[in-house]
């Protein structure tokens, strides 16, 4: 098998490394990464500037190519130039934060495995609670064990896929849940402070938490510490308003 292996953190990024030994258990890596962290630039792409891609090394092992670039970027010039075939499954990851609820729009991590959904391959993103300390290695052992049993039950058209793992899930008797993404708002507040010359300046707040919903989805899941997969979709046509619309007239006279 033939894998593609992006992240948002950086080429150097410690989940990086620990998802790219994992995966070459499943098969044959390439690794194309953004040079320096592109964290919440979402699905950007570079067109007005040209893409400088350097091949680097750790040691004497070849870590991969740094793409002075996007995380759709690092995907699309990794399919078109870097793997010596077409790879049948993009990963990106292991990204060090959760990419759940409404970040997931945001989310270079995320942004990623769509490009390589783009391409008609199935693709992975895949994001571990933040923590100083993130136990990549155990992380990356169980979500190539989740990955392995995904493409063994998959049916033959590719998906993407949007896979978190909480930090109580690296304990004992791991559970996962396959839930839909929260749609629910926050993040909603500023906080406003002083530089040191008086100008003002703002800093998102995460706050107020989401609030609960009747039906289970990413963010109350992973609350209860369970490894959540999302199977997600990037076509955003809203198929029952465009039904309601097929009588509209419109006269441009």
């Amino acid at each position: 098998m033939e894998i593609l292996l992006t992240n948002d953190d950086g080429i150097y990024a410690p989940g990086l490394e620990a998802l790219e030994r994992e995966l070459r258990r499943l098969g044959h890596v390439t690794v194309v990464a953004p040079a320096t962290e592109q964290s919440g630039v979402g699905h950007s792409i570079t067109f007005l500037s040209p893409l400088i891609c350097k091949e680097v090394y750790q040691g004497e092992r070849r870590r991969g190519w740094a793409v002075e670039g996007s995380p759709a970027d690092c995907v699309k010039i990794g399919i078109f130039k870097f793997c010596p075939r077409r790879p049948d499954l993009v990963v990106s990851g292991m990204n060090g934060g959760l990419n759940a609820g409404i970040n997931v729009l945001y989310s270079g991590t995320v942004a990623a495995a769509i490009e390589g959904a783009f391409f008609g391959i199935t693709s992975v993103a895949v994001s571990l609670e933040f923590e100083e300390q993130a136990q990549y290695e155990k992380a990356a052992a169980l979500a190539a064990r989740v990955l392995q049993q995904v493409l063994a039950q998959k049916g033959p058209e590719p998906q993407l896929y949007n896979l978190n793992i909480p930090t109580a899930a690296l304990g004992p008797s791991p559970t996962l849940r396959v839930v839909p993404m929260s749609i629910v708002r926050y993040g909603e507040r500023y906080i406003e402070r002083q530089d040191p010359k008086g100008r003002n300046y703002y800093w998102a707040a995460a706050d107020p938490a989401p609030r609960p919903t009747a039906v289970e989805t990413d963010l109350s899941a992973l609350e209860r510490g369970c490894v959540t997969l999302s199977p997600l979709q990037y076509d955003m046509t809203d198929r029952a308003a465009m039904s309601r619309m097929q009588g509209w007239t419109f006269d441009l006279e």
